[in-house]
C-alpha cells in the first residue's frame, strides 16, 4: 500500500469539517453489494473499462503526484495522495472485475470490499478538487481526476453525495426554475433589464441582452449565478458583443451553463446537456457560446457525445470569441485606463490541457501595462481550491480556503497584484473567499469586468 511506502510528516492536526450527505440507511452487507452492482452496471454501459484495465496493469503507487498536489501539500495526510486515493477504487476493480484478480482471490483469498473501505472512498474522493494537475506528473499517465469522477459516480448512485450538489442539480433537473440558483424567468428578465439600464447610464448607448432571438449565430449560456453575483462580467460580455456586431441570444426556456454532473455523475451531465440541446434546437442557433466559466465550458464540450443527431453545434468560450474580435480589430480597448497591477488565474477545466491559455493573456496584455504572471501558470497552474463542485459546499469553507486554497493564496500574495482575473464562476467565488479568509489584499474580477472599464464604444459618452 502507498501508506507503507511513503514517509510523511507527522499526521496533520488540521480538522476537516464533515460534509452533509444525502444518506439512506442501508445494512453494511447490502451497501457492499450495492456498490459492486452499481460499479458493474456502469462498466457495462460505458467505456471506463479500457482505462481501468490499463491503470491496474501499471503502478499506481509511486506517489510522484505528491509533489504537485495542493491538497496533500497542506494536509500531509496519506489519504490525500492522488495515487493512494485512486488505488482505493482500482483495488476493487482488480479484485472483482478483472479475470486475474477474481481468479487469484478464489484460489488464494485476499482483498475483500468492506463497508470500511467504502467509507475511506467517501472521505478521500470528496476531498479531491479534481484539478488533474497530478496527471502531468504521473509517469504512468494515470488520470486520477477521471478515477475521482468515476468513484463519485458510483457513490452518487448510492446516495452518498454532498447535499449541496444534490439540491442544486435537483432544482436544475426537476425544479420549477430548471437552474442551479433557482432563478425564475421573471427574475432573469428583471436582471437583464437592470443591466441594460446600467449600461445606458454608463455609456449612453442601448446595449441589449437579446432574449429568444431565432436563428442567431450564438446562443449564450452563462453560469446562472452570474445574473445574481457577476453583473460587471455580463455587462462586459454584452458590450463586447454589441460593439463587434455579433448576432447572439439568450434562451428563456433554459439559460444555465452550470453542470455539476461533470464532477460526479454522467447521468446528471447528460441530462443537463439535453436541456441545453433542446434550447439550441428551439431557437435554431448555429453555435453555443459559454460565458466566463471553466467547468461550464468543459462540460459543454460533451454535447457532441450526448447530442441527438449529426448537426451538433460548435462550442465556443467567450474568451476565445473576445480574443478573436480583439485580434481582428473589431474591439478596441484603451491601454491607458487600467494602471493597477493585474494577474491572471487559469481555471483548471480550460487550462490543464493547454486548451484556453494564450487567449486571455493576449487580451490582457493588449491593454494592461502592468500585467504579471502567477507562477506556475497555464497548464501547470494550481487549482483555486474549490474545484470539482466543492465551492458550492459552504460548510467546508474553511477547508476550501485555508487548506485546498492555500497554494492559490500564496501565488496571489507573491504577485502583489491589485486585480486578480479569474474567468470562472466557481473560481470567482472561491478566490474571493480565499482572499477574505487569508487576509489578502486584492480584488477578484472577471476578464470582461476589466474590459468593461476600458472598452472604446463608438458613440458612447466617453467619445463625446
Amino acid at each position: 500500500m502507498v501508506a507503507e511506502k511513503i514517509k510523511t510528516k507527522q499526521k496533520s492536526t488540521v480538522k476537516i469539517p464533515e460534509m452533509k450527505y444525502n444518506i439512506e440507511k442501508t445494512p453494511d452487507s447490502d451497501r457492499v453489494t450495492q456498490f459492486l452492482n452499481i460499479f458493474a452496471a456502469i462498466l457495462k454501459e460505458s467505456n471506463y473499462r479500457a482505462a481501468l484495465d490499463q491503470y491496474t496493469k501499471v503502478s499506481a503507487k509511486c506517489a510522484r503526484c505528491t509533489t504537485v498536489c495542493h491538497v496533500y501539500h497542506a494536509t500531509q495526510d496519506v489519504r490525500d495522495i492522488p495515487c493512494y486515493r485512486s488505488e482505493l477504487l482500482l483495488s476493487v476493480y482488480r479484485r472483482y472485475f478483472s479475470f486475474e484478480g477474481s481468479l487469484y482471490a478464489r484460489i488464494f483469498g485476499g482483498f475483500e470490499l468492506t463497508e470500511e473501505h467504502i467509507s475511506k472512498m467517501q472521505y478521500s474522493f470528496w476531498n479531491c478538487t479534481a484539478c488533474r494537475k497530478c496527471l502531468l506528473e504521473c509517469p504512468s499517465g494515470i488520470d486520477h481526476g477521471l478515477i475521482t469522477h468515476l468513484t463519485r459516480y458510483i457513490l452518487s448512485e448510492m446516495k452518498l453525495t454532498p447535499r449541496a450538489l444534490v439540491i442544486s442539480t435537483r432544482e436544475q433537473l426537476f425544479g420549477l426554475t430548471e437552474n442551479t440558483s433557482a432563478i425564475p424567468l421573471i427574475a432573469l428578465k428583471n436582471s437583464i433589464e437592470f443591466l441594460e439600464e446600467e449600461l445606458f447610464e454608463a455609456f449612453g448607448v442601448n446595449i441589449k441582452f437579446p432574449l429568444d432571438v431565432e436563428d442567431a449565430e450564438y446562443i449564450f449560456f452563462a453560469p446562472v449565478s452570474d445574473y445574481l453575483m457577476e453583473a460587471e462580467t455580463l455587462m462586459g460580455i454584452a458590450t463586447v458583443l454589441h460593439t463587434a456586431g455579433v448576432s447572439w441570444t439568450i434562451g428563456s426556456k433554459y439559460f444555465d451553463a452550470i453542470n455539476y454532473g461533470l464532477f460526479y455523475s454522467d447521468l446528471v451531465l447528460g441530462r443537463v446537456l439535453n436541456k441545453m440541446e433542446e434550447e439550441v434546437k428551439r431557437l435554431r442557433a448555429k453555435k453555443v457560446l459559454i460565458g466566463e466559466c471553466g467547468h461550464a465550458t468543459r462540460s459543454a464540450t460533451f454535447l457532441k457525445t450526448f447530442w441527438h443527431g449529426d448537426d451538433n453545434p460548435e462550442i465556443v468560450n467567450i474568451l476565445q470569441l473576445t480574443h478573436k474580435l480583439v485580434m481582428e480589430g473589431k474591439i478596441k480597448i484603451d491601454p491607458d485606463k487600467i494602471k493597477e497591477k493585474v494577474t491572471y488565474h487559469d481555471p483548471c477545466n480550460i487550462a490543464r490541457q493547454n486548451w484556453i491559455v494564450k487567449e486571455p493573456r493576449e487580451i490582457l496584455k493588449s491593454f494592461c501595462r502592468n500585467y504579471v504572471e502567477m507562477y506556475p501558470g497555464g497548464a501547470d497552474n494550481y487549482c483555486c481550491g474549490g474545484g470539482s463542485g466543492l465551492v458550492s459546499i459552504d460548510e467546508i469553507r474553511k477547508y476550501r480556503t485555508t487548506i485546498a486554497g492555500q497554494k492559490k493564496a500564496e501565488q496571489i500574495q507573491q504577485t502583489g497584484a491589485h486585480y486578480i482575473v479569474a474567468p470562472c464562476a466557481n473560481c470567482k467565488k472561491q478566490i474571493r473567499e480565499t482572499l477574505t479568509d487569508n487576509n489578502l489584499d486584492g480584488e477578484l474580477i472577471g476578464l470582461h469586468d476589466l474590459i468593461l472599464k476600458a472598452i472604446v464604444i463608438k458613440g458612447a459618452k466617453q467619445d463625446g
